[in-house]
């Protein structure tokens, strides 16, 4: 596979210290966290599923939430 050199100028202070974070937090080097980017940005399309299809294919998955999950939920919630 061949590769290639790129240059990007002018990046926003803001923008380069989210990145330089970014790549901390991945124990990435900058370049290697920008190489990741580029790679996730650049792959398939995946299909996006709209509310009534994910829950179609939760359902065919046979995937069961307990009752009481939405009072965890709430209770989380209400406790921040």
């Amino acid at each position: 596979m061949r590769s290639a050199s790129l240059t990007i100028r002018n990046i926003p202070g803001s923008v380069l210290a989210r990145l330089r974070d970014r790549a901390q937090r991945h124990r990435r080097s900058m370049q290697g966290e920008i190489i990741a980017i580029l790679e996730i940005a650049t792959a398939e399309p995946q299909v996006r599923m709209g509310p009534r299809e994910f829950l179609q294919h939760v359902q065919k998955l046979g995937v069961r939430t307990p009752a009481e999950s939405a009072a965890m939920i709430r209770e989380d919630r209400d406790g921040r």
